[in-house]
């Protein structure tokens, strides 16, 4: 089982070595995406939702990181990689010893939702931030609307946490 959950983080680990290409993330979507993930784990939320969001505050932390590195100017080999690797160990170590990843009865589609919520989210996110960059580059680097650069993200992170949701009323 360990096994399949190193595995498993070492493969989006090796995908979200694309921090420096999407540029920095604005704290009020970061403190927006902890809200959500406070705000899952309060409510009782499952697993595969929780971890949605818990993917994208991980993602929104390490942009914000790689861009304050950016601007102090500071750089060392595979920062990004380093970075990733830190905080999805400050996140999983603690949640793999206190037993709340890992149980057989908690998994969808072979992986445990909250790793499997966690790798969507951190995709997912990584696609929004993209997608706002792309919207920008198309607008001469102005957002075609306010708040944009909170809205996308947060739209995305709420669209797959519902397919999530009616997937798992599905199996039920």
């Amino acid at each position: 089982m360990l096994k399949k959950i190193i595995k498993t983080i070492f493969l989006f680990l090796i995908l979200l070595n694309i921090p420096q290409l999407v540029g920095a993330i604005c704290p009020v979507c970061t403190i927006g995406i902890s809200a959500g993930v406070g705000l899952c784990r309060w409510l009782g939320i499952d697993d595969l939702i929780s971890g949605v969001w818990i993917g994208g505050l991980i993602i929104s932390l390490i942009i914000w990181l790689v861009s304050w590195f950016d601007k102090k100017n500071i750089k060392f080999k595979s920062r990004g990689l380093i970075i990733s690797v830190f905080f999805y160990a400050a996140v999983f170590l603690p949640f793999y010893y206190l037993n709340i990843i890992g149980h057989e009865a908690n998994k969808f589609l072979g992986i445990d939702k909250l790793l499997f919520g966690t790798a969507a989210g951190s995709f997912v996110f990584l696609l929004a931030v993209l997608f706002h960059n792309f919207l920008k580059k198309k607008n001469q680097g102005k957002a075609f609307f306010p708040y944009q650069k909170v809205v996308i993200p947060i739209s995305f992170l709420i669209i797959i946490s519902l397919i999530f949701y009616f997937l798992i009323r599905c199996q039920t």
